[in-house]
């Protein structure tokens, strides 16, 4: 009787070894692929079964069931993280595992451009293959009730930089990012102003840096453009600047500014109304809002385009009609 369950624990133990065997053999070879680079995703709530149905049914030719016992056996079963997650030719099955276990989730990003308005923001984010489209059907004071911003008109609030994301992360989220981001530079920079500048809040200085964005053409001119505005703002004279018409006039507008348009009162015709307009009519990068709190000290009040991204700088009325002529009237004709 003790031979025999001897005999028979010594082919339990071969057989286990081999099972064993061929377990660690199939973990540890590489799996053929539907494509050279498979993308899978594991939604939030999923248990290793389904996670492993679902990186089958992406292109991974791999049992789900093996995959499954391979990652319980280990003590990973239980540990594995929501994510989008990318595999290349070569992948084991123990590769997979400890990737899911470990949320090696694959990146998107997508990049929020100086100059954009929220529109085009928006279209940006809804036009992402790798978010979860959790802004689409909302209203703009609905997507900025969720990501809890304080302002009522979203434009200008939202930092334009290139942001990394886990691929089919919310939309709102990387929008509260942005919103975040915008905040605390413009408290940084807001610390940093000149102490005469005539603008009574951070908020100011985000409207007048989104005009100084649209208004400057070549980088080294942003802290002169920004002068001029000051110093109008200083001697209560009329801001006059064409983006911010242009803005009013949103969707509508068709590409050409008329004499007639600068002439139609609305509270972003800075030609009609004093000061600045009520909100931003854009996203200001960093360089943008530095200006604004930091212009140059100049007595410019004038400026015009040469056409080729520079801009002459006038103190005076008859300057900036001469270099109006010479550059946009000779243009024109």
């Amino acid at each position: 009787m003790k031979s025999l369950f001897l005999k028979l624990f010594f082919v339990l133990a071969l057989v286990i070894a081999g099972v064993t065997a061929a377990v660690f053999w199939y973990a540890n070879r590489p799996l053929p692929l539907a494509e050279p680079a498979v993308d899978f995703t594991v939604q939030r709530g999923y248990t290793m079964r389904q996670a492993a149905t679902a990186i089958a049914r992406a292109g991974v030719e791999v049992d789900p069931r093996v995959l499954y016992w391979i990652a319980r056996l280990s003590g990973k079963g239980d540990r594995i993280l929501a994510g989008s997650y990318e595999v290349h030719a070569g992948v084991t099955p123990w590769q997979l595992i400890l990737k899911l276990s470990s949320g090696d989730v694959s990146q998107g990003e997508l990049r929020f451009v100086e100059g954009w308005n929220f529109r085009q923001v928006r279209a940006a984010l809804e036009a992402s293959p790798d978010l979860a489209q959790d802004t689409v059907g909302l209203s703009d004071a609905e997507i900025l009730q969720r990501i809890g911003a304080t302002e009522s008109h979203p434009e200008g609030l939202f930092f334009p930089d290139t942001y990394l994301f886990d691929k089919q992360s919310s939309s709102l989220a990387v929008l509260a990012r942005a919103y975040r981001a915008m905040h605390e530079r413009l408290a940084q920079i807001w610390e940093a102003r000149n102490p005469d500048l005539p603008l009574a809040s951070p908020y100011e200085a985000l409207i007048l840096a989104s005009i100084v964005e649209k208004e400057t053409g070549r980088p080294e001119d942003r802290e002169l453009v920004a002068s001029v505005f000051v110093n109008r703002l200083r001697i209560g004279m009329r801001l006059q600047t064409d983006p911010a018409v242009i803005y009013g006039h949103g969707e509508a507008f068709d590409g050409n500014l008329r004499k007639r348009d600068l002439e139609s009162d609305h509270e972003y015709n800075t030609y009609t109304r004093p000061g600045l307009p009520p909100t931003p009519i854009a996203m200001p990068g960093l360089e943008s809002l530095n200006a604004a709190v930091k212009p140059a000290t100049t007595e410019y009040l004038y400026f015009v385009s040469r056409g080729d991204g520079t801009s002459v700088f006038s103190t005076n009325l008859n300057d900036h009609n001469r270099a109006v002529n010479q550059y946009q009237r000779r243009a024109g004709s």
